[in-house]
């Protein structure tokens, strides 16, 4: 850390500052990223406080009450990522937090990915940017389940209870219950209308953000393409099926142009395509070797057609059509059928080679939270305040930020 830390107070400088005004602050928050990358099994604020040898006080004021902007912190690693990183990609997933007890907020029982089932967790939702090689998570929700919105019961005697808790928790008025994917695209709003990231950059998700129907038109509705993954079941037509209007009688309405059939699913399109549609495709080189792979080449087979999702929700075209989409799917060697399902609004000239690699691009997302969570503490946070939580993810992707800042430029002078 003595090495390093002239680097981790100029970066600190350039991404605090203009959030925190006050030189006590700005103190405060590099004490806080040093305590965050300083070894120790726990992150909570009583064990950062000892092994920096300061009161844990200190570190609590600083994340609890203090009064500066954890959006403008945000903001700044945004733009620096968006040199430092260069993304192909924004990557939208969740992450759980496991808790006991009922107090923190948003906790409930609900799906937990780190438990790998339902269990009492808060679950927050992040945006990051990515490339093969390099990550950022640059924004965050805390998902607030109805259980926290005395707006979604009707029973008063239970909406009373449920204030207590969101004033115990100093979760602002407005911030209620809404769906993870309607929090990504308020996170991608944020990033490109208010911070000023460009739209260019797909939208990668999984099925958990891919199956809704809304957050795909919602992507699209503002300008962002994406590769989403989605379950076989979705329904669809083949690119070539074309709505047809029937004859005019003469009499009231023209009938509207519309499909003559019911649409497939995805499974069924790529199981009529055929194994002879598949193609190898290698999309990066991994790291686990074997005698089957000796050079670790993450590769598998592939189809990737163009097809009409069809829902009620999509709208459709005057003439009855509904848009095309890629429909990527990979099909191993050693399965009987395919294993998994993407949609992409990416360019009909788009080589098969890069659909894939930005419909794999996830591993990444695994490898942050794997980061930020055994490494920095992400969710070691103990206090049980709405800003507190933010404040400190926050500042945990400041300090993974800084790690990457290490790895992509480890030789570096430290600044004088």
């Amino acid at each position: 850390m003595t090495r390093i830390r002239p680097r981790l107070e100029a970066f600190a400088g350039q991404m605090l500052g203009p959030a925190l005004r006050r030189a006590e602050q700005r103190v405060n928050g590099e004490l806080y990223l040093r305590g965050l990358l300083t070894d120790g099994a726990r992150k909570s604020m009583q064990p950062m406080a000892q092994r920096l040898g300061v009161d844990h006080q200190r570190l609590q004021q600083f994340v609890s009450s203090s009064t500066w902007d954890y959006a403008t912190v945000r903001a700044n690693v945004a733009q620096w990522a968006l040199g430092a990183v260069s993304p192909d990609a924004y990557v939208v997933d969740d992450v759980g937090f496991p808790k006991d007890g009922d107090a923190s907020p948003g906790v409930a029982r609900q799906y937990c990915g780190a438990l790998g089932k339902t269990g009492n967790c808060q679950v927050g939702v992040s945006v990051h940017l990515v490339t093969d090689t390099a990550s950022a998570a640059v924004d965050w929700r805390l998902f607030v389940p109805e259980s926290w919105d005395d707006t979604t019961t009707k029973d008063p005697v239970a909406a009373a209870r449920i204030r207590v808790r969101r004033a115990r928790s100093k979760i602002p008025d407005d911030v209620r219950h809404v769906q993870k994917w309607r929090l990504a695209l308020d996170m991608l709003d944020e990033m490109t209308a208010t911070w000023g990231l460009p739209t260019d950059r797909p939208v990668v998700a999984d099925a958990g953000y891919g199956d809704a129907t809304g957050f795909r038109l919602g992507l699209t509705a503002r300008g962002l393409s994406y590769v989403v993954a989605v379950k076989p079941t979705t329904s669809a037509y083949p690119a070539d099926a074309v709505p047809i209007a029937p004859a005019y009688t003469g009499r009231g309405r023209p009938p509207v142009p519309r499909y003559r059939d019911d649409p497939d699913n995805l499974h069924t399109l790529v199981m009529a395509a055929g194994r002879d549609a598949l193609r190898q495709v290698t999309w990066r080189q991994g790291t686990r070797r074997t005698k089957g792979n000796p050079t670790a080449k993450m590769r598998s087979r592939f189809v990737a057609l163009r097809v009409r999702p069809a829902n009620r929700d999509i709208p459709r075209a005057h003439d009855g059509s509904l848009p095309t989409v890629w429909l990527l799917a990979e099909w191993p060697p050693d399965k009987d059928e395919p294993t998994d399902y993407w949609l992409s609004t990416l360019p009909e000239t788009t080589p098969l080679k890069t659909l894939v690699r930005l419909a794999k691009i996830r591993w990444r997302i695994e490898h942050d939270y794997r980061e930020l969570k055994t490494g920095l503490g992400l969710d070691h946070f103990e206090g049980r305040s709405y800003q507190g939580w933010h404040r400190h993810v926050t500042l945990t992707a400041l300090a993974q930020a800084f790690c990457t800042l290490l790895r992509l430029d480890p030789k570096a002078d430290a600044p004088a």
